[in-house]
């Protein structure tokens, strides 16, 4: 007996997601657990496996459409078994695309087959001038078979390329240059220019929703230390010259970064002041007997923080190792939710992009976030004399549920200690 298939919930956070692409099609043969679909949820694309074996008769949310929880999104059954009612009754459930402008909704519905249409016509004779919408899997397979993405005229929502659109697309060698579009002027007689509306991922959705309750249910402040970072400079310039002789000829030689070198040095100093490593309950205050850390990562729709679990019993060099490692699956969207929940501590540094100094939001339900900025040049009193110096400042967010401004100073006395004396991080 033929059966709708809902959305699942596939990460524990999520509440929605996008589909980013079908790798059944209508008529083929299913078995449980074979991919039927990709699912672009708020922090990843996750894989929609089947529960039942049978025929995917029917699609009910095409690639494109954004379906919450438990909406249909497709229908298994027996080969040549007719669905018509169950199609019928469900069709109308998943939400194709975010809600257009109430001026422009009702030409933009009737206007939708129409434009469909007209544009896998033009797809690959019309050059693309605006913004370039596609999912990080439908940029993925561009790359693979060479297609040139400013040629191809998306289908999907708010004009969002999806898989299906990159059939017969030209290809990047082929294509043209396309002319830039000149900027809209505003004249003092004239109206003011729209401005372009980008539509909430799955990622911002959830980034607006955890920090605007972060910020106003959590009792921020702030506490900022600068660290003499000359001689954490120059362990880290020894450590990589080390790694690079030692290294095989053709190999390339791991490298430890400064934000390694801190993470290692934070983990130390929750050791030494467990305090700062708890967050608030409604009934008690936790206090974690593990060093769980989250690690801010910037991605395309936003952040995620992926946790290096037991940092406090980690070498250096795995904790380098590691942190590439979810670096870079977190910007393909590849992380396992369960890497990125449950941290105890938070650890966000834009030293990279020259910032000095910030105060970072803290991530429930954590108790604290230590947001690090770039190390600076500039001048340092020695004895009596002025040199050369490195300094690095770092901000503690504390929540005061949790933590009091004793105990966040005495944790970002022990880092600083530890990273002015940074033999520590090698040898505690």
């Amino acid at each position: 007996m033929a059966k709708v298939v809902d959305m699942p919930k596939l990460s524990p956070t999520m509440e929605e997601g996008q589909i980013s692409a079908w790798h059944k099609k209508e008529g083929d043969a299913v078995v449980v657990d074979e991919l039927l679909a990709e699912v672009e949820t708020d922090k990843a694309t996750m894989e929609f496996r089947s529960f039942d074996s049978g025929v995917l008769l029917k699609i009910l949310a095409p690639a494109g459409s954004l379906v919450k929880l438990g909406q249909p999104v497709c229908i298994v059954g027996a080969k040549g078994e007719d669905v018509s009612a169950l199609a019928g009754g469900a069709a109308a459930t998943p939400a194709a695309a975010p809600a257009a402008s109430p001026a422009k909704a009702a030409p933009a519905a009737a206007a939708a087959p129409a434009a469909a249409s007209a544009a896998a016509e033009v797809a690959a004779a019309e050059p693309f001038s605006g913004r370039l919408r596609a999912s990080p899997y439908v940029r993925k397979v561009a790359r693979e078979q060479n297609v040139d993405l400013t040629r191809v005229r998306g289908t999907g929502p708010h004009g969002r390329i999806i898989a299906r659109d990159l059939e017969g697309a030209p290809s990047a060698v082929a294509a043209p240059q396309a002319a830039p579009s000149p900027s809209p002027r505003r004249t003092e007689s004239g109206p003011l220019a729209e401005p372009e509306v980008r539509p909430l991922s799955m990622m911002r959705k959830t980034i607006a929703r955890r920090l605007t309750e972060s910020k106003q249910t959590v009792p921020h402040f702030y506490l900022t230390v600068d660290v003499d970072a000359g001689r954490l400079v120059a362990l880290r310039e020894q450590i990589n010259a080390d790694l690079a002789a030692s290294a095989g000829k053709g190999v390339e030689p791991l490298k430890v970064s400064l934000n390694d070198l801190i993470v290692r040095a934070v983990a130390i100093a929750l050791v030494r002041v467990p305090t700062c490593n708890a967050q608030f309950t409604e009934s008690a205050i936790l206090v974690h007997r593990r060093v769980d850390l989250s690690i801010a990562v910037a991605v395309e729709d936003g952040l995620v923080t992926p946790v290096v679990r037991n940092a406090d019993q980690k070498s250096l060099l795995a904790i380098a190792d590691e942190v590439r490692d979810l670096a870079a699956r977190a910007r393909d969207k590849k992380l396992k939710p369960e890497e990125m929940m449950n941290g105890t501590f938070s650890i966000s540094n834009l030293g990279m992009f020259g910032i000095d100094e910030f105060s970072a939001v803290i991530n429930p339900p954590e108790g604290a976030i230590l947001a690090v900025g770039q190390v600076r040049r500039e001048p340092v009193v020695v004895g009596e004399a002025v040199v050369p110096g490195r300094k690095l400042a770092m901000t503690l967010s504390c929540d005061h549920r949790v933590i009091d401004g004793a105990v966040g100073a005495t944790f970002l006395k022990a880092l600083r200690s530890i990273l002015e004396n940074p033999t520590q991080i090698l040898v505690a």
